[in-house]
């Protein structure tokens, strides 16, 4: 078998783990809010309609921050037609997912859910097709307590005490022609300056979110964020970063190591975030809000075919098989390996559409990539060690002259509860990899959990009719032996191993 090593030292702590990187998002987008979230005339939903089987399911992957309402639907999205008696509310149709929107579901709502879920709003304003008048009412009507025409009308709707939202994203995706209301680099740099310097003198306590680019692959990349962020710098506290990633050309090696494109992407947009702040003799550095990403593409033929007009159809509903648990895993490792900039990140989305959760009139299941996030979440909390890795290697597209290795791996350290857990995917399709880590300088600390995801079949899904075929176990045989830490990773595996000290 391989062997492979992973090497830590105590004191070399890259950062603490902002949890919201644990984040999701929740888009106005095919069945994820209604059917999803929301279905009052499901016999799964409370009194205001919100389903608690899914509710259930969320707390369980305990996602701290949900971004909210999108996403491409910002940009035609007009907040006041979502608030005040259900009954008045307009049916708009939305150009972004070229379908219907009722609005019976609504910014109050989505609060009012934020709370059954144990989560933090991350909100998005329209900055496609609307502008800093818009932004500075929604945030008045949303963090004022009262005494102004908007604030006052929150109150009118119920809701006495302001909502307090701290996290604003300055539109979405405004460097792609797709979207409503596109604007080359310094149109929309100017805009997100004035957008979030009049919401700061309503509220100087929130953060703001600067449209960074929409992928890698856009042909302004670099450029963009470098133009934006001179423009904006002072008011922006992230950018965002976006990324996808599929097995179209079911080449299954080259699809696990796109984690390594996404480490060189954020890698890449942290170097233009640092010479921006060098260009403006800044005092701050800007970080990452990498808000958008999973894997996406199961689900594109079929979305082809939707009737334009429909409310929330069958759309972007990918199958995830265990392939794609294997990269969001490894997607999450990356995140957590940049933990030091990136402070918030968002799978997309949380339920239906391209999704840990999904659901029927009959039930909710987790899909595949349920395992790796709730895994990770929970347990991916403390500070992140400088982990290196040394490990057999194989032909990339991805990787840096054109290898990546076969073993991710990243090691979490909580002091308080003298722990220490390694997350590891092992991406060889064919051999299992002997894995050992010298933990000398945690003295009587012992493995008290060894967790795997594996399946023999890299295509296998979980389904409502059988939802558990792709699960893990805890068959793990990680052990200690004069302090070294050794295990067998088998092939296509995710790990989770924890030690405490004893």
């Amino acid at each position: 078998m391989k062997k492979a090593q992973i090497f830590v030292d105590k004191h070399f702590i890259l950062s603490e783990v902002d949890e919201r990187i644990y984040g999701s998002f929740v888009e106005h987008l095919g069945r994820c809010v209604y059917e999803g979230i929301y279905q009052p005339e499901s016999p799964f939903a409370d009194e205001n309609g919100i389903r608690q089987d899914v509710t259930e399911l969320i707390r369980q992957l305990n996602v701290p921050v949900t971004r909210y309402p999108g996403g491409n639907f910002v940009s035609g999205y007009r907040w006041e037609d979502s608030v005040g008696p259900k009954e008045q509310r307009p049916a708009k149709i939305d150009l972004a997912w070229r379908v219907v929107e009722s609005n019976q579901f609504g910014l109050n709502e989505f609060i009012d859910w934020t709370k059954q879920v144990a989560t933090q709003p991350m909100m998005a304003i329209n900055l496609g097709n609307r502008g800093i008048d818009a932004a500075k009412n929604i945030i008045e009507y949303t963090n004022l307590k009262g005494g102004s025409y908007y604030s006052d009308l929150r109150r009118k709707h119920g809701y006495e005490a302001p909502h307090d939202i701290k996290l604003w994203c300055l539109g979405n995706e405004l460097d792609g022609p797709w979207q409503e209301g596109h604007k080359i680099a310094l149109e929309y740099g100017r805009i997100a300056e004035e957008a979030g310097k009049v919401m700061r003198l309503v509220d100087p306590t929130i953060e703001t979110v600067a449209c960074g680019s929409s992928s890698l692959e856009m042909a302004t990349f670099g450029e963009w964020e470098d133009i934006v962020l001179s423009q904006c710098y002072d008011q922006v506290d992230y950018v965002s970063m976006h990324q996808y990633y599929g097995n179209r050309d079911n080449d299954s090696q080259q699809f696990l190591a796109s984690s390594d494109a996404m480490d060189e992407f954020i890698s890449s947009v942290i170097s233009i975030c640092d010479a921006v702040r060098a260009k403006k003799r800044g005092k701050k550095d800007i970080n990452i809000s990498f808000d958008e990403w999973n894997v996406w593409y199961h689900s594109n033929a079929n979305d082809d075919t939707i009737e334009p007009w429909s409310q929330h159809p069958h759309q972007l509903e990918d199958v995830y098989n265990f392939e794609d648990a294997l990269l969001v895993a490894s997607m999450m490792i990356t995140l957590l390996r940049h933990a030091d900039r990136v402070k918030i990140a968002c799978l997309a989305q949380l339920v239906n559409v391209i999704a840990p959760i999904m659901t029927s009139d009959t039930g909710a299941w987790k899909q595949t990539i349920f395992y790796p996030f709730e895994m990770i979440s929970n347990h991916g909390r403390g500070q992140v060690l400088n982990t290196l890795i040394k490990a057999p290697t194989f032909e990339s597209n991805h990787g840096k002259n054109g290898r990546s290795a076969y073993l991710d791996s990243v090691v979490i350290e909580n002091p308080e509860a003298e722990m220490l857990t390694i997350f590891a995917v092992n991406k060889d399709l064919q051999e299992s990899l002997i894995l050992s880590c010298d933990l000398r300088q945690y003295e009587g600390y012992q493995v008290i959990n060894h967790q795997i995801l594996h399946h023999g079949d890299l295509k296998a899904v979980n389904t409502e009719a059988h939802p558990d075929n792709v699960v893990p176990t805890a068959k793990g045989n990680a052990f200690m032996e004069n302090g070294q830490l050794q295990a067998i990773l088998s092939h296509q595996s995710f790990h989770m191993i924890q030690l405490r000290k004893q």
